[in-house]
């Protein structure tokens, strides 16, 4: 019997093995992500400077405007502009813009009087069902100074602030919500205007996530 042969010979070129990649990774695709427009350059660094050490604050906001900057893309949506919009949407929880101490009225205040663009003010007045709350607080007629435009690019922002934990992970809408209820506690504005504005964002999201759904044209 003849042994087996432990090295190649002259006929057996060399080919080293090449492990494979798992087949989940060798076949995911990560949507592009457009570099950074002026708008969303000038944003961070607005957001940065307002709330940048307030710890999971920034956390979050860094969270979603990188969320928002995965959106825009599979959405078609104005990248620049809904990233801008996803670093200056919490921007009313910082003290030097703090006027009502309702966060998306103040911050769209402070965008208005810094220059920014009513478009811009109108989607950080509104984020996040923010009308809801406004109306119970009574802020319905400061709100309404500000153009709220329902867009698929508004859904989107609120879509990824509803995706977007506090520390800046991660986490599917419907436990983003409870966890804002259950921080909130059950006296506060989000609690009273649940039975309105939580199908509301449902309604986001089932909408945003429809259309991430649909097969992309060739």
């Amino acid at each position: 019997m003849t042994a087996p042969r432990l090295f190649r010979t002259p006929h057996q070129p060399f080919r080293p093995r090449v492990p494979l990649a798992p087949r989940s990774v060798a076949l995911a695709v990560v949507p592009p992500v457009a570099p950074a427009g002026p708008l969303t350059v000038a944003a961070r660094a607005v957001a940065e400077s307002l709330i940048g050490d307030l710890g999971n604050r920034w956390l979050h906001t860094r969270g979603v405007a990188e969320r928002a900057a995965e959106l825009a893309g599979p959405l078609g949506v104005d990248a620049d502009l809904l990233t801008a919009a996803a670093w200056l949407h919490d921007i009313g929880y910082a003290e030097p813009t703090v006027v009502t101490g309702f966060h998306p009225l103040d911050g769209a205040d402070h965008l208005t009087r810094n220059g920014w663009p009513v478009r811009v003010a109108g989607l950080v007045a509104y984020h996040s069902g923010a009308r809801f709350v406004a109306a119970a607080r009574g802020l319905s007629d400061l709100l309404a100074a500000y153009p709220d435009e329902r867009t698929v690019l508004a859904d989107a922002l609120t879509y990824a602030d509803q995706t977007i934990g506090p520390s800046g992970l991660r986490v599917d809408p419907a436990a983003r919500y409870a966890e804002v209820l259950l921080r909130h506690g059950p006296c506060s504005w989000n609690a009273r205007v649940d039975p309105d504005r939580g199908p509301y964002l449902r309604a986001i999201a089932h909408r945003i996530e429809h259309l991430l759904a649909l097969p992309v044209a060739a």
